[in-house]
């Protein structure tokens, strides 16, 4: 799969990546936070998160369901007791860049309706390179410890957290009930002693002291933990009887004062620009702090601000990690080859001279598309950031966001071989012509269901994790089914037929390489669990171009059930009628993402392939979002003119929450239009359609925020 900088992204670009990097990413949270044996570097690791976050800000509307951003933490190691967090332990978002740092201040300004000269203070201090834990105090004793986990539920690691010197067991004049979290850690000098004694008594050495802290503080065995030099910085909270301060900073001081160690560099800034140098103030001192930092923390100093912020799914609005850089390597190009994705668009790949990215060997690399390899378009004009890469340059590799690194430069110095590198015409599958659309990077295959790669990547696409996800049938056993000739799949209905289709083969699946009776009973055991499939998961497994996961999620929720969403697509005709309208007025639907919905609904090849699949299928209707009780669950809501007490997004995230659908215009499925001043337009057309409109003040209070 090759990766293209997210600028020139194309949409088919940016599915297929964000599903690679959701697979990539799952398997690495698993192996850091549960399994305390992380398969990739630290640099690495935030590379995918970085490709990933980029991709998804570019591509809001391919946002997948259960996305890398909205995970926290990894499974719950089942030799522990489970912990449920009375508050979610949250992650972080990420900043990589000066420029990063900057946007983030300019949103929560935005978000809060600040003036640029308005004052706002962050709070700066250190990312520990440890592992998180949550320290639950009752009336000053301490009653239990958990890992973070997969943030709503943790590990019980009490006994071993008794056995850390620097965590209080008993606290006064704090909170009845109060929630210390924080980083348990191994300095430098620790680490080296445990490895030593290790290495004297013949046992196994750590790689790094994350590593050797977490494995510690999960021993079975509080002894084991306590023979092993843990440490502990506490810098947040979670559930609190009273609260601890008005302020971050302020809250970190009232920790320090009830006997937890916090952090001498956290520091309180009056701005972006001084958060800035006070990042570079601790790069500059990381190497001599004695433990394992990676990165500097913002938060917004205010409490009261951070409440109106509030959270994303995994994240919070109000607080940034902003990384340190990862590594650049050199190495000899060897070859480009050329992949086929799911829509027909080729991707250049580079093979590469092994070369070690971030502690990592790596051999592939994306290189974008054919203006990027050549360094002009097809008019003879130079690109922005085209390179004139050639088979044999000596190329930069940075791990920017994938498995497969990314080109990043090229040394036109050591160049020996003086032959561009020519793009193919055709499709190296099938031979079909491989043409470019007029403003489109990418050259995609014309022979669409005659093209084997293509078929197969939509089979894929359609098992794949966010989609349908059966066990047992993964991206190989595609490729096995597809090409064999007794029980083909060569469509997604051919999967829910394959039982029956078996029992009346005389070449039984159980008797082929690779399978047993056992092994095929649990297949199809797995594929029927799902028929059964949420409308949302279905929408996406379809595999329509412009539709990402958030996008299906949209539809699904505005929708609810596969009747009502199926006749809407039947009936609407691009650019015009009553459900064209509706579906355009979505928040978060444009007119290319309609138009390529309507459009698959109403192709007689691929709408047979929907209805022969979903004639085997139990579709589920969306949840919908919010407590039952609300007064605006499964409503639509408008909001236009201007809000004085609240900004546009606040407003927005706010009747999400609480069940509501949000549209950007007015139309007949139009339950309630909230209208400020200035409102024109819409308040005219909402009064002329009768449609129920309040003020800012009647929606504060129909919501109970009056």
């Amino acid at each position: 799969m090759s990766e293209k900088d997210v600028s020139s992204l194309t949409e088919e670009y940016a599915k297929a990546e964000l599903e690679r990097l959701s697979s990539v990413l799952s398997v690495a949270n698993r192996a850091y936070h549960t399994q305390d044996a992380p398969e990739l570097s630290d640099a690495e690791y935030d590379a995918l998160k970085r490709r990933n976050t980029a991709i998804e800000t570019a591509f809001p509307h391919l946002k997948h369901v259960d996305s890398p951003s909205e995970q926290v933490g990894g499974p719950v190691n089942e030799t522990f007791s489970k912990v449920t967090h009375a508050v979610r332990m949250m992650s972080l978002a990420n900043a990589f860049d000066d420029n990063d740092v900057r946007e983030f201040e300019d949103t929560v300004r935005r978000y809060l309706g600040l003036q640029k000269d308005a004052p706002l203070a962050f709070t700066a201090e250190p990312k520990i390179d440890g592992l998180s834990l949550s320290l639950r105090y009752e009336d000053g004793r301490l009653v239990q410890a958990a890992t973070r986990g997969d943030g709503a539920t943790g590990e019980n690691v009490t006994a071993n957290a008794l056995t850390i010197a620097d965590i209080p067991k008993q606290v006064s004049d704090a909170p009845a009930i109060m929630e210390i979290r924080g980083e348990v850690y191994m300095s430098h000098a620790d680490f080296a002693a445990l490895n030593a004694r290790a290495e004297a008594s013949g046992g196994k050495s750590f790689a790094n002291p994350r590593n050797a802290a977490a494995g510690s503080l999960r021993q079975l065995d509080a002894e084991i933990t306590r023979a092993r030099p843990l440490r502990f910085f506490a810098y947040a909270w979670g559930e609190l009887s009273e609260p601890l301060a008005d302020t971050q900073n302020g809250a970190i001081e009232r920790m320090a004062k009830l006997g937890f160690k916090t952090n001498e560099l956290t520091k309180r800034c009056q701005s972006a620009e001084e958060v800035l140098r006070h990042y570079a103030s601790i790069e500059e001192q990381r190497a001599l702090l004695g433990y394992d930092i990676d990165g500097v923390v913002y938060k917004v100093d205010d409490l009261e601000y951070q409440r109106r912020l509030g959270f994303r799914s995994a994240t919070p609005r109000w607080a940034i990690a902003h990384k340190f850089q990862a590594e650049l390597a050199w190495t000899e190009l060897l070859g480009i080859d050329i992949q086929v994705g799911r829509t027909g668009a080729l991707s250049p790949v580079a093979r590469l001279k092994p070369v070690t990215v971030g502690g990592v060997v790596v051999s592939n690399a994306t290189l974008h598309n054919e203006d990027y390899i050549a360094g002009r378009g097809a008019d003879g004009q130079e690109i922005r950031n085209g390179k004139d890469i050639r088979v044999g340059d000596w190329v930069q590799v940075y791990r920017a966001g994938d498995v497969i690194p990314k080109v990043a430069d090229v040394d036109l110095s050591k160049r020996s071989n003086g032959q561009p590198y020519v793009f193919p015409q055709k499709c190296p599958e099938c031979g079909s012509d491989a043409v470019r659309e007029q403003g489109d990077a990418i050259r995609r295959c014309t022979g669409g269901i005659i093209c084997p790669a293509q078929t197969v990547e939509k089979l894929k696409h359609f098992v794949s994790r966010a989609a349908f996800d059966i066990d047992g049938l993964g991206a190989k056993q595609v490729e096995m089914f597809f090409a064999d000739q007794a029980l083909p799949i060569r469509e997604p209905a051919d999967i829910f037929t394959l039982a029956e289709r078996d029992a009346g083969n005389v070449s039984k699946l159980a008797n082929r390489d690779g399978f047993g009776t056992k092994s095929v009973k649990n297949l199809f055991q797995a594929i029927e669990e799902k028929r059964k499939i949420p409308l949302e998961r279905l929408i996406f497994a379809l595999g329509i171009r412009h539709v990402g996961e958030s996008a299906a999620k949209l539809l699904a929720a505005n929708y609810v059930t596969w009747p009502n969403f199926e006749h809407a697509m039947t009936h609407a005709q691009i650019g015009d009628g009553p459900d064209w309208v509706a579906l355009n007025a979505i928040d978060g639907v444009g007119h290319v993402l309609a138009a390529s919905v309507v459009t698959a609904f109403q192709q007689e090849q691929e709408r047979a392939s929907i209805d022969r699949l979903v004639a085997q299928l139990n579709v589920q209707d969306a949840v919908q979002r919010g407590s039952a009780d609300s007064p605006v669950a499964g409503k639509t809501v408008v909001f236009t003119g201007t809000l004085e007490k609240m900004t546009r997004a606040e407003a927005k995230a706010r009747a999400e929450a609480l069940g509501a659908k949000v549209a950007g215009s007015v139309s007949a499925k139009t339950d309630l239009l909230v209208a400020g001043p200035g409102a024109g337009s819409k308040a005219k057309k909402a009064a002329d359609l009768g449609i129920e409109t309040i003020d800012e003040d009647g929606w504060l209070t129909l919501i109970g925020e009056a």
